[in-house]
């Protein structure tokens, strides 16, 4: 493929690279050279590059100046967040790792978990406190061992009643075993029932796919698909369960995203296709990234259309694989959501409703129209680039574009059910979870009854009131991110 003459970008580095051979390596620190490729990132792919002072071409006037310079901070992390553009305002989901191993693993369904997948939500009547409801188990997880179902709450870690300031360390960070105290709901109020559960994490690799089944209603066969991340290696897998929908000739299809904080941005492409099929080679999403990236590169590296096929790369950007996708060929499909459902799941979302009929049940999703790219400290950013630096195991992902359907929207402040786009705006009730894939599970059953009958109407009780805080997804090193493929999009400016 044709590429443009990259003058400008290649002269930034240019005197960067005469500098670096000028200069004895020795006396720059580990800390200097990932200071200097923090820089050198977001310099070059940052969506905000042109509002940060210090991302400026002519910032520094050589190596020496920005070595200098970023020896005030005490770590890069500091370095990273504080180039960000109105951290957390205005930038909200640009992050630095310490450990790329435990990023890419996190890309494909592989963290460091006990299985326990969770919300955190204050007390109703006492804002500082916090109760904990199991949303599901990850199979072959220390919580299934241990007999964790959907719908336990519990409101004590290791003794301890949850707060806001003390469930980061109860919880997350390095601790890898903790105790839990179960808890009565008591109406959003929970009280202890001193059982307890005691956890401990290891590597875990979850199937996002976690219940495919078909109902059969009447005349109709509605498919349904609970899907709980965007990881690209699980691609076929995914493909395999539209295969089954196609062979059980549903008529509607319900697409569970309520616990999906994202992944990758083809592989929601692939999903939109299944979903659909009749407008194959059309333009599903467009991207803006940063003008040194724009002006570098054609135009079509930043469209994504509808496609037929999924198609695999390896590190260097070679096709390896590739397989027809199966599509269902559908004019409407019923997406469930909740304030966890970001990113990936807003993409689909969004870039379907500007062709067919796209209705929602549950609440308003995060808002997250903004995609990142992993960097590597290389040459050309990749793990298996020219030079890549051994000295440490920091990665960059950065924030890099902002995605957009065929008709320029998105939805920054998120997506709410029938205010946004047409259907029910209901929240989970944590006193009665249900059991997810069962016909009678609460959000389920309400978008079935949705389908049947086209009614709106809402239940008594309302649980709006409820604050959600936290989840355990958001603890992975992926947690709600979208992100591309650098390999098959060859997006790289060296």
């Amino acid at each position: 493929m044709h590429k443009k003459p990259f003058f400008i970008i290649s002269l930034i580095f240019l005197f960067f690279s005469c500098e670096k051979t000028d200069l004895n390596l020795n006396d720059s620190s580990t800390n200097d050279q990932v200071n200097f490729f923090v820089w050198r990132g977001l310099n070059t792919y940052y969506l905000w590059q042109k509002e940060v002072p210090d991302l400026a071409d002519d910032r520094f006037s050589n190596l020496n100046d920005l070595y200098s310079y970023f020896r005030n901070y005490n770590t890069p992390n500091d370095v990273f967040y504080d180039l960000l553009y109105q951290y957390p305002t205005i930038d909200r989901f640009s992050w630095i790792v310490d450990d790329y191993v435990a990023l890419e693993n996190s890309f494909l369904g592989v963290n460091v978990t006990n299985g326990m997948e969770f919300g955190l939500v204050r007390y109703l009547d006492d804002r500082s406190k916090l109760f904990g409801y199991v949303r599901y188990v990850v199979p072959n997880s220390d919580a299934e061992d241990k007999g964790v179902l959907r719908g336990m709450i519990f409101n004590k870690v290791d003794g301890l009643q949850l707060t806001e300031s003390n469930y980061q360390g109860l919880l997350f960070g390095s601790v890898t075993n903790y105790t839990i105290e179960l808890a009565d709901y008591n109406s959003g109020n929970p009280v202890s029932n001193t059982t307890t559960i005691n956890l401990t994490k290891s590597e875990i690799e979850e199937n996002p796919i976690k219940i495919q089944k078909v109902f059969k209603e009447g005349n109709k066969n509605i498919g349904y698909l609970m899907y709980n991340q965007f990881a690209r290696n699980y691609n076929s897998q995914l493909n395999a369960a539209f295969d089954n929908f196609k062979s059980e000739n549903i008529d509607e299809l319900i697409v569970d995203l309520r616990y999906n904080s994202g992944g990758s941005t083809n592989t929601a492409t692939y999903l939109g296709s299944m979903i659909t099929g009749q407008f194959n080679n059309q333009l599903y999403s467009k991207e803006q990234w940063n003008a040194k990236v724009t002006n570098a590169l054609p135009n079509d590296r930043f469209i994504n259309n509808f496609t037929s096929e999924i198609r695999s790369f390896d590190n260097s950007g070679n096709l390896i694989a590739q397989e027809s996708i199966e599509s269902l060929g559908l004019s409407k499909v019923y997406f469930i959501v909740t304030g966890s459902s970001a990113s990936a799941s807003e993409l689909v979302i969004n870039s379907l409703s500007a062709y067919i009929d796209v209705k929602l049940v549950g609440t308003k999703t995060v808002g997250k129209q903004v995609g990142s790219v992993t960097l590597y400290d290389a040459d050309n950013w990749a793990k298996n680039g020219t030079n890549f630096n051994n000295n440490h195991t920091y990665a960059l992902q950065p924030i890099v574009f902002e995605i957009f359907n065929k008709d320029n929207q998105n939805y920054p402040n998120g997506i709410i059910p029938g205010t946004t786009l047409p259907g029910i705006q209901i929240g989970e009730d944590f006193g009665n979870l249900g059991v997810l894939g069962d016909r009678n599970e609460p959000l389920l059953s309400r978008t079935i009854e949705y389908i049947l009958t086209g009614s709106k109407t809402l239940p008594r009780k309302n649980y709006s009131n409820f604050e959600e805080i936290y989840n355990s997804k958001l603890a992975s090193p992926a947690s709600d991110k979208l992100y591309i493929d650098f390999n098959s999009r060859k997006l790289k400016i060296k």
